[in-house]
């Protein structure tokens, strides 16, 4: 795989591969701890998945900045390892026990994903732009894509294990490892990417990094906290204060990205308009995508079948793999409704002990009060997409080699308007799931999420890393960064839309009902980008790219 590429490419791959198992170990844990009564914060669905929202948010927010700050100041390669030992720090911090240094740690997480992620795809861009690579970038995406993914999937049976047998702040130093060890990964390959660490000059007409400070990053303070304060119907606008005030601190740089639009000069604009538009498309993309730390995650503990026994059951006790529930015979008699009604210091009752998972478990009848019962834990279910990122990324791969080398491959554009398609076929299948359970009234195999995850994900692999391929192929040499930073904003905002989307969980009796919104969603964004393939392929020719 590695021979006809560039050496730079698996000191990138492994960098990648371990900085995303620290972030999807954390973020695959992160709604779960959030909602522990014991050993969490013993908040709600809507609480847990607007604070998950709003966090993915920020942290894909700050690379607009990270990638302006490397292009002009920093270089590549200082922005990275910066980046990394932040976010290092804050996982390891996140098990402490207290909501302030939670904050502090989602904090340091947020800034050094903006130093870190935009710079890194970036760099790789820059090792791809050789006459002899160039041809190759779509390709080199995709296998640096499965980095990514085999972090993501790993690093689930490491938090599992972790926090089920020592505790929520094992699994959080394991992520904050893996960090630091990415960050020495990327230090090791240095000499092979160092020549392709160029900052960008500076153009008549850019803004420094003071003006941008002056006149995007202070409104954007100043709009969150508007957003935060100001009262809607329900005390707020949207599903919390944090979402107002993320919302409304997009206002400025989304003026920003206008502007910036606006001033560019004949040549660059054409470029800059297509990026842009395919930018705010891919936002309903992240939306529904994004949900699996949110609803697909609620999907798996509450309606999916964990139950688990025999030889199975004790290969996955071994690898601490599962936990041991006790039923409890008022876990069976409460109905969604009441089961939601039922407080204990205004939060739901989610006491140590009391598990909703026999509300719907088809073997409840044949179990005595007190019985124990092992089931796998949820956060395993974040491993499924990982695993077919892995799978399908070299028949993906190679599917394009043979239509490039027959003359029919597609264009970057229109590989991520079927991306879009494909992907709204994947929320079709939950439908099926809640029509199998009759809307949750009984829990469904697991395997209704495999194939869910199975096919949004050759859709994830038609539209990420080609989202990635294009900004690198489209982008004005001086501000390559800066629009990968808005490739980024475009997955913030929808990842917060996510988060919003995902908080409304509990308000639908019918669960078909909310996938059925998610694949309208998805189905408007990849009509609405197959009518734009015309103009954007006609500026990718004019560019000479593909």
């Amino acid at each position: 795989m590695w021979k006809q590429h560039p050496k730079a490419l698996p000191f990138l791959f492994f960098s990648e591969m371990w900085e995303r198992f620290g972030y999807y170990l954390m973020i695959g844990i992160f709604t779960l701890y959030l909602k522990d009564a014991a050993g969490g914060f013993n908040m709600d669905e809507k609480e847990s998945a607007s604070l998950y929202g709003t966090f993915i948010a920020l942290v894909f927010f700050t690379p607009f900045l990270g990638g302006l700050i490397a292009d002009r100041y920093l270089g590549y390669r200082r922005s990275i390892i910066l980046g990394g030992l932040l976010m290092g720090v804050g996982y390891c911090t996140m098990g402490v026990h207290n909501l302030n240094m939670l904050y502090l740690s989602m904090t340091l997480v947020i800034i050094g994903n903006g130093f870190f992620k935009p710079n890194i795809s970036t760099l790789l861009g820059n090792v791809y732009s050789t006459p002899e690579h160039r041809l190759q970038k779509d390709e080199g995406y995709n296998i640096f894509y499965m980095g990514i993914n085999i972090g993501a999937f790993v690093c689930n049976f490491f938090g599992a294990a972790l926090y089920t047998t020592i505790g929520w702040s094992a699994a959080f130093i394991a992520a904050g490892v893996g960090m630091f060890i990415g960050v020495a990964t990327f230090i090791l390959g240095t000499r092979h990417y160092k020549a392709f660490d160029v900052k960008k000059a500076t153009q008549p007409g850019d803004m420094s990094l003071w003006k941008i400070m002056l006149f995007v990053l202070l409104p954007c303070m100043v709009f969150g906290i508007i957003g935060w304060f100001i009262k809607g119907t329900d005390d707020f606008i949207f599903d919390s204060n944090s979402t107002d005030a993320f919302i409304f601190a997009c206002i400025p740089v989304l003026v920003f990205y206008a502007v910036l639009l606006i001033k560019s000069n004949r040549d660059e604009r054409p470029s800059i308009s297509a990026m842009l538009a395919i930018f705010t498309v891919v936002i309903l993309f992240w939306a529904i995508f994004k949900q699996n730390g949110t609803a697909l995650n609620t999907w798996a503990a509450r309606y999916t079948e964990r139950h688990v026994s025999g030889t199975t059951g004790g290969v996955l006790s071994t690898l601490k793999q599962t936990k041991t529930i006790t039923f409890r015979l008022d876990s069976v008699i409460q109905t969604d409704e009441q089961f939601r009604k039922i407080k204990v210091n205004d939060k739901p009752f989610t006491a140590p002990g009391y598990d909703d998972y026999f509300k719907n478990f088809r073997g409840r009848t044949e179990l005595k009060e007190g019985t124990a019962i092992k089931v796998w834990v949820p956060s395993l279910s974040q491993s499924i997409n990982p695993f077919w990122v892995i799978v399908f990324t070299p028949l993906v791969v190679a599917f394009f080699t043979f239509l490039r080398r027959k003359g029919k491959e597609p264009g970057t554009p229109a590989k991520i308007a079927w991306g879009l398609l494909i992907s709204a076929l994947s929320v079709l299948v939950m439908i099926g799931a809640v029509k199998a359970g009759t809307n949750g009234a009984e829990k469904v195999s697991v395997w209704w999420l495999v194939a869910s995850y199975g096919v949004v994900t050759i859709g994830e692999l038609f539209l990420s890393p080609m989202g990635l391929s294009l900004v690198s192929k489209l982008s004005p040499p001086r501000m390559t960064s800066l629009m990968m930073g808005g490739w980024f904003l475009s997955t913030s905002i929808g990842n917060k839309l996510s988060g919003i989307l995902a908080s409304q969980w509990d308000g639908y009796d019918n669960k078909a009902d909310y996938f059925l919104l998610n694949f309208v969603l998805l189905s408007i964004a990849a009509i609405f980008l197959f009518l734009l393939l015309k103009w954007l392929n006609r500026i990718m020719k004019q560019q000479g790219v593909r």
